[in-house]
């Protein structure tokens, strides 16, 4: 047999050739992997096919995760699919993500894994969202052959697949994580922690990314922006967003709300340039008071409508009966619409389950049925009615008395609101009537209100 001397200089040159040649086929290869088109549910021949699933709980959002998740194989070369609940995939997936959502909704995460577990013994799924990194342990007894706890590092930097959802309408974005505050209740200090990854510009994450011209592609452009960022005005970005959402005139959403703290004559001149229908803030605790009716006179005084703004209110927490009255007669007064936040355990795993210790049931009740006959969608709005009946109570029992319900109806954001954070808990006959449907999946409320369209309803 003939041995080649690869120390000899032509040995070295083939040997250099030959690493080079690979080298470059390799790259070769990855550009066009990452260049075959893929399609839900589609076969390329190459690459992995994964399915994506969102368990069948309540929610008025697409899994942002998942769209990530989704953009991210689809450079890799692979196929995705995306399942609502437990269904029979269109073809044999390599591997399965599972979401989830808060923890007292983990009954649909197991039982999403289960059923494809069942169909599919030998795919490793994997579990991740908000309840299997709050609660790994819990998340581990589903059945997932791996549990992920925070955020899919190699997907973030990923504009969301939202061609898998072409009936949505909204481009859900961070353009910050994190948050410069610990409260104790919520969750995004152990989730995220301090601010980081902040965005100057998030023009090029509005889908399909780029702006409509008379030559445009065919894609759907979506006409609202919706900001899941936990404090905006706590990082150094918000005067250049603010600024470019002015510019680009879409419909926005701060949907995790504004610091009153933060709320500036500034913060309040530019809001008002903006198109929005709500305006979030927080009255947590009563040391917060003088910064939160400072924000809502600035925004009321720059030009914002007093019933686009909207406090959640906080209580079961540290505060008692008492606290809670007299932080939604403040609202009432300053003009502003009040939306009481029961407080959840982060790691509770039944809803409304928990009672505080300067609490007892009976109280929480009065709270329910008052947000239900008195309120409008869950919420107080500074009706003059209200008003005056929070005004000449003495005390939490005489302001939270029921009486008969008003006619009056709340406005949509309120109802979508409410159906946002306390899902389906309306009567059939009320989410009928709702503007989407009410308690129905995203999906299914747009198909229902596409139906009323073409009916002319």
């Amino acid at each position: 047999m003939r041995h080649e001397n690869m120390s000899h200089p032509i040995g070295i040159a083939a040997r250099q050739f030959t690493f080079l040649f690979s080298v470059v086929n390799w790259a070769l290869c990855k550009i066009l992997i990452s260049r075959i088109p893929t399609l839900s549910g589609g076969a390329s021949g190459i690459g992995l096919h994964i399915l994506l699933v969102e368990p069948n709980y309540y929610s008025r959002y697409p899994s942002l995760g998942l769209l990530k998740l989704a953009a991210y194989h689809r450079y890799r070369g692979d196929t995705v699919e995306l399942a609502r609940g437990e269904n029979r995939p269109l073809r044999r997936p390599d591997k399965v993500y599972v979401t989830s959502l808060f923890t007292y909704a983990w009954k649909p995460v197991h039982r999403a894994i289960r059923h494809y577990k069942r169909i599919f013994p030998d795919v490793p799924i994997w579990v991740g969202g908000i309840y299997a990194s709050l609660l790994p342990d819990h998340a581990s007894m589903s059945g997932a052959d791996y549990v992920h706890k925070g955020l899919m590092d190699e997907a973030e930097g990923f504009m969301p697949d939202d061609e898998l959802v072409p009936e949505w309408d909204g481009s859900i974005m961070f353009a910050s994580r994190g948050c410069i505050r610990r409260c104790g209740f919520c969750s995004v200090p152990k989730l995220e922690g301090r601010p980081s990854a902040l965005k100057y510009s998030i023009k090029h994450l509005i889908y399909p990314g780029h702006p409509k011209t008379e030559n445009c592609c065919d894609k759907k452009h979506h006409t609202r922006v919706i900001l899941w960022d936990n404090n905006i005005l706590g990082n150094a970005n918000w005067r250049a967003l603010f600024d470019e959402l002015e510019e680009i005139g879409l419909l926005v959403d701060f949907n995790q709300g504004l610091d009153a703290r933060l709320v500036t004559q500034e913060v309040a001149e530019k809001i008002s340039r903006m198109r929005m229908d709500v305006i979030r803030v927080a009255y947590d605790y009563h040391g917060i008071g003088p910064f939160v009716e400072r924000a809502i006179k600035l925004l009321r005084g720059a030009g914002v409508s007093s019933r686009k703004i909207v406090s959640y209110t906080l209580f079961n927490y540290q505060d008692d009966p008492e606290d809670f009255f007299e932080r939604v007669r403040d609202l009432l007064n300053w003009g502003a619409v009040c939306y009481p936040m029961r407080f959840e355990p982060l790691t509770a795993l039944e809803k409304n389950r928990f009672v505080s210790p300067r609490w007892d049931r009976e109280e929480l009740e009065m709270v329910a049925k008052a947000r239900r006959v008195i309120g409008y969608a869950g919420a107080f709005p500074p009706y003059e009615g209200l008003v005056n009946k929070f005004n000449r109570a003495k005390d939490f029992r005489e302001a939270f008395e029921l009486r008969d319900k008003s006619e009056k109806k709340p406005p949509h954001f309120l109802t979508e609101q409410d159906l946002d954070i306390n899902g389906n808990i309306a009567s059939p006959k009320t989410r009928a009537q709702t503007r989407l449907g009410g308690g129905l999946d995203w999906r299914e409320a747009l198909t229902l209100e596409q139906e009323r369209s073409q009916l002319g309803e």
